[in-house]
């Protein structure tokens, strides 16, 4: 058997992301794994004739970007020509969204549902304006009258429906919304169109459920950005029964399925780690611990490439829908709430808390999606308390979303809205949290943003807002390196797979991300702009512009 490398890397910075943080100029990949690292006398006895050998010219390897939270099919079926987007810049008001649906509507059969997906009130201007004017049904009523329409928050805890829409779905003034969710009313009591968090399962529960194929098609795209970004490995945050009624079905078991299917064929070029999702919001403990059990053990694939590692819960919502739990009002009034079951905050805390005790019990990962200050407060007591109860070494609980710095450059300028600015500039406290021992791994949250790394390196070093470049909370910058790991090992920490991935060491698979130019001495500001020229996992080339 050759000895023989089939990758050689020379002649750039090699970022190794090992514990010094060393930078070398040189490294190898035999079998695909990674075989040498240094510089050019160390890799080149293993040259040979079949060795492609890769002249950096002064570009930067790293390791495979690791996206800690990042919904594959949901972001697929969420981006064109699977869905109109209707993100910034794209759309710019409420009569260009108006525009897009009208387009829409001469294309698609009569009846037949209309989706979207990425507006965001903070980038249309009637809104920004006036932050009393939201999205109405009667924005889209005009231009489809008929044709049923369903348009998808950048959050995804909030949809906006026409009157055809509320029609079919039975939602009038007399309807009462689910637990844990809410329908927007008028002065009148007439439902406007927008209904937020829970309250969306009732547009969910009437639309046709993804297809096989459809689920297929939104994978395989995300997965071909996703290489072209430099991601080799991602965490599908939350896929079971409680995600069926979520952007129709995208969250649900079946899509599960699909990527199982998608490894059997070769198609998975990305490594896949999986939260399950027994209950979706308002779920109750006991509806909890019956469905994880029901849902069993997962099948069998290679660990390293699809693995199960834990469980998914939802304890608040979000802070723009002001359903996140905070310890201070909001401005305007309000402390949002736990939104699991119960009628009472201490309820709804004993039943998160039976939750995260259950999964713990039973050697579960835990991931809870949690926003606000009291509910975080809530939820790491909860931590506690189940690790003293069943003492486990290495359960790597985490809460999601209080470390998400790409969602900070694009909330940032509306967030004073919700909270007042000193709250504000203490979102997402990543020095605090670094200096404080804490492991941070960064994400995405696809479709919620572009699953974009660059973007999220940026601003982690500058606190600079998407709209304004307003810097927010500067006490709160963290240095390159430190923001390369939070995408690199210490998200394969939190995949307890950092002994054999996550950094470039001799041993460790060959999962690779090459940036055109030195990303080392880069003003932060152009990281953004950096193209990702070369993607490789697990030793095959999965993106090459190098070649074109």
């Amino acid at each position: 058997m050759s000895t023989y490398a089939e990758l050689v890397f020379v002649g750039g910075q090699v970022v190794t992301v090992d514990a010094e943080f060393s930078v070398a100029s040189a490294l190898a990949v035999t079998g695909g794994v990674i075989s040498a690292v240094g510089g050019r006398d160390d890799v080149a006895p293993l040259i040979g004739p079949g060795t492609r050998v890769v002249d950096l010219r002064g570009a930067t390897l790293l390791p495979g970007i690791n996206d800690s939270h990042l919904h594959g099919c949901a972001f697929g079926m969420a981006t064109p020509p699977l869905s109109l987007d209707l993100a910034h810049p794209a759309v710019s008001c409420l009569a260009d969204v108006a525009e897009v649906v009208r387009e829409a509507v001469g294309r698609v059969p009569g009846g037949q549902w209309i989706t979207g997906h990425g507006w965001d009130t903070g980038y249309l201007d009637e809104c920004v304006s006036d932050p009393s004017r939201l999205p109405s049904r009667r924005d889209l009523d005009a231009v489809s009258p008929d044709h049923p329409v369903v348009l998808y928050s950048f959050s995804g805890h909030a949809t906006w429906v026409n009157s055809k829409a509320l029609e079919l779905i039975g939602v009038d003034r007399h309807t009462v919304a689910p637990p844990g969710g809410a329908i927007v009313v008028d002065e009148a009591g007439e439902p406007t169109g927008l209904l937020h968090e829970g309250a969306q399962a009732l547009v969910q529960n009437v639309l046709p459920p993804l297809s096989r194929q459809e689920r297929t098609d939104a994978i395989r795209s995300t997965l071909a950005t996703l290489a072209r970004l430099g991601v080799t490995s991602y965490t599908e945050p939350g896929l079971g029964p409680g995600g069926d009624g979520i952007m129709r079905g995208a969250l649900g078991a079946e899509t599960l399925d699909v990527y199982r299917r998608l490894l059997a064929d070769g198609e998975l070029t990305a490594r896949l780690g999986v939260l399950l999702l027994p209950t979706g919001m308002a779920g109750t403990a006991d509806e909890f611990a019956r469905t994880l059990t029901a849902l069993g053990k997962p099948g069998d694939t290679d660990p390293r490439r699809l693995a199960i590692h834990g469980v998914k819960v939802f304890a608040d919502g979000i802070v723009p829908n002001k359903t996140s739990w905070m310890h201070e009002p909001y401005v305007g009034g309000g402390c949002g709430s736990l939104c699991v079951g119960g009628e009472t905050d201490t309820e709804r805390i004993s039943e998160i808390g039976a939750m995260i005790r259950h999964a713990h019990a039973t050697g579960h990962q835990m991931g809870v999606h949690v926003t606000g200050d009291r509910a975080i407060d809530t939820v790491a007591d909860a931590f506690a308390t189940a690790v003293a109860e069943h003492p486990r070494p290495d359960a790597r609980h985490y809460v999601i979303h209080g470390d998400f710095l790409t969602i900070k450059w694009t909330v940032a300028d509306m967030e004073e809205e919700f909270v007042g600015a000193g709250r504000a500039a203490y979102a997402w406290p990543y020095r605090d949290a670094i200096d404080a021992g804490v492991r941070v791994a960064s994400g995405s949250d696809a479709p919620v943003t572009y699953p974009d790394w660059r973007q999220g390196v940026a601003t982690m070093m500058l606190r600079e807002s998407k709209a304004a470049g307003r810097v927010s909370g500067p006490e709160q910058c963290i240095g390159l390196a430190e923001a390369i790991r939070t995408y690199t090992i210490d998200a394969a920490w939190q995949d307890f797979a950092d002994d054999w991935k996550g950094s470039l060491e001799p041993g460790k698979v060959a999962d690779l991300c090459v940036l055109d130019g030195d990303l080392l001495t880069a003003d932060p500001h152009d990281i953004p702009e950096m193209p990702v020229v070369l993607t490789v996992m697990d030793g095959q080339v999965v993106h090459d512009t190098l070649r074109d």
